[in-house]
């Protein structure tokens, strides 16, 4: 303040500095008073007594700054035990004095011995104090501990095994079989396993287009595994700050092989593990460095024993190659747009809560070719929206018809057409060791080539 003393300033910056000192800020405290700044007095001796509670110099000098009356002039520390303090003590028996003795209250009566002295209302100096000074301890702080501890440990979101399972994924038999070959018979065959010596573990790399439902597939197989799931993503890892993402990586990893068996899934790999050769910031090339690792399991002891790793990407090619290699995500599976019986489920089931009638979902299915779990969705939703439109302009409320999705199944355009052209150039000119093999397949079975 502007117009403090040059003591009281020197004064304030030691106590400051030596926080538990409560001579020093007792002596602080008398200063304040003597200025005539009773309030700053008041908080000064309410600190003193959250360090110092029985310290009877900073209650006596609290009494004096709220100018309430003294239970008894101030007395050598030795006659302190004559007042009773707040809290239940046993104080030592008074001896006994003289009339003229300078210990005896002026105005105190023969029997004063055996009357104690009036107490000071510790709870009314709270009141006016509990702005000043905050509480000492928290009101649970046993429970605060244990949900700073359990935070710590649920840095990562893991989900329980959940319900879905393949059987749920209408169609794609083709894909159900490889996974099955991957993962789930090694699981479901321990005796095998070990017989043809084959390891808890695995990283498949499921590729397609957009909306496909490569994430729900990945949730499957964790419900078929029984296993937990730890989704990944590139805002999960990424950090400001040089190390932390490469320390998230590992923390991720850490996590899945305490809570094996799990399912880790690495959503959108291609921005996660970008190719090193076209990655001019180091920060992200130590990211796919440090994910390399975690894929062998030498930063863990025990390896990545009961830890599987499926990985989802729309441009395989843009994935850095060291992460397809054997013994990390070894295994492509191509995750093509849904086939009739998968169509037919996924209408059925963005359909299930409508108002519908007579819905012909054959002719729906074929007209809706090529198309992805997404855009049947969306077919779905605008067919809705005509419906209601229309209810909205005559008044009277309608069902959605298969008039409506046909003519909303003609005016969307199958998402998966855009991507189709530019992996067609890969399979045609880029398919080293024939990675693409199975893309180049289907392609020639629509004549796209």
């Amino acid at each position: 303040m502007a117009d403090e003393s040059p003591l009281i300033r020197s004064l304030r910056a030691a106590v400051a500095a030596a926080p538990g000192d409560v001579p020093l800020r007792l002596h602080f405290a008398e200063l304040l008073l003597t200025e005539g700044r009773n309030d700053e007095a008041v908080a000064e001796a309410a600190v003193a007594l959250q360090h110092a509670p029985g310290d009877a110099n900073a209650r006596a000098l609290m009494v004096r700054a709220m100018g309430m009356p003294p239970a008894s002039p101030p007395t050598p520390p030795a006659p302190a035990p004559e007042a009773p303090a707040p809290a239940p003590e046993v104080s030592a028996p008074r001896p006994p004095v003289s009339p003229a003795s300078p210990e005896t209250p002026a105005d105190a009566a023969p029997p004063a011995p055996e009357t104690p002295a009036p107490s000071f209302d510790w709870d009314a100096a709270e009141q006016q104090v509990q702005d000043l000074v905050g509480p000492r301890f928290l009101d649970e702080p046993q429970a605060d501990g244990a949900e700073g501890t359990a935070g710590d440990a649920d840095a990562w979101d893991v989900d329980a095994p959940g319900a879905v399972r393949l059987a749920d994924v209408g169609g794609m038999e083709e894909v159900k079989e490889r996974l099955e070959a991957a993962f789930l018979a090694p699981m479901r065959n321990p005796e095998l396993r070990r017989l043809y010596g084959k390891s808890l573990r695995g990283g498949l790399l499921l590729y397609g287009p957009p909306g496909c439902g490569k994430t729900f597939i990945a949730r499957a197989v964790a419900g078929e595994l029984g296993a937990n799931f730890l989704t990944v993503s590139l805002s999960d890892v990424l950090d400001m700050w040089i190390g932390a993402s490469e320390k998230n990586i590992h923390d991720i990893f850490e996590t899945a092989r305490r809570q094996a068996p799990c399912v880790v899934f690495l959503d959108e790999l291609d921005a996660l593990g970008a190719k090193r050769s076209r990655t001019h910031h180091s920060g992200l090339r130590n990211v796919v460095n440090q994910l390399l690792t975690e894929l062998d399991g030498i930063a863990s002891g025990a390896g990545n024993e009961g830890v599987f790793v499926l990985a989802a990407t729309n441009v395989p090619w843009d994935v850095d190659i060291a992460l397809r290699r054997p013994g990390r995500l070894d295994r492509t599976l191509l995750v093509l747009p849904p086939d009739a019986a998968a169509r037919e489920s996924i209408l059925r089931y963005h359909l299930r809560e409508r108002p519908i009638e007579a819905v012909d979902l054959g002719k729906l299915v074929k007209a809706t070719e090529d198309f992805s779990g997404a855009d049947l969705a969306h077919v779905c939703e605008s067919a809705a929206e005509a419906a209601l439109l229309d209810s909205a302009r005559t008044g009277s409320v309608r069902l959605i018809t298969t008039k409506d999705l046909l003519g909303a199944a003609r005016q969307i355009k199958p998402s998966t057409e855009p991507w189709f052209a530019a992996a067609r150039n890969v399979a045609m000119f880029a398919n080293e060791g024939g990675l693409y093999d199975d893309l180049l397949a289907h392609l020639k079975r629509k004549r796209k080539l």
